[in-house]
């Protein structure tokens, strides 16, 4: 299994950095994991509806370009579904077993993600209805996707 966490923006904390390197390292056992950043579009703080709109239609080209045909496409969105850690690990699992092999996990700007990112997901995933910082949502993502492949080997650490 290929998975990449694509995201808008270049993630510049070290701290972060540090914990996503960890659990990517972490991660080798198990699959083949990649992050990729797409440039986020500068805009001054205060945009009308119109213009928020262009922004995220700008980020949206570019996270599309890098997504391939063949990927299931999950979207990180407030709105959407929310799972336990086992039940995402099950749905990654069925996911392998159904012949699944390219998995790509989209997080957005800081405005979130344009119509058209949304239309080409398979599936969108809500870690809450809080509001985390794009940045910060890589590493809390890279913790799952391993969390979920500890649970499905049956190992200890997700108690």
């Amino acid at each position: 299994m290929d998975i990449t966490i694509l995201s808008v923006g270049k993630l510049k904390e070290k701290y972060l950095k540090k914990g996503i390197e960890e659990y990517t390292k972490r991660l080798g056992a198990y699959t083949k994991i990649s992050v990729v950043e797409v440039p986020d579009e500068k805009a001054p703080e205060n945009l009308s509806e119109a213009e928020m709109e262009q922004v995220k239609d700008k980020e949206g080209e570019r996270l599309l370009a890098k997504i391939p045909d063949n990927a299931y496409v999950f979207t990180l969105a407030i709105q959407a579904k929310e799972r336990t850690s086992e039940s995402f690990a099950k749905e990654i699992e069925q996911l392998m077993i159904h012949g699944k092999s390219k998995i790509i996990f989209v997080i957005g700007g800081s405005l979130g993600l344009s119509d058209n990112v949304m239309k080409r997901s398979n599936e969108s995933i809500s870690f809450g209805k809080m509001t985390y910082p794009h940045q910060l949502m890589r590493l809390i993502l890279v913790e799952q996707i391993y969390r979920a492949f500890r649970i499905m080997r049956n190992e200890p650490y997700h108690k």
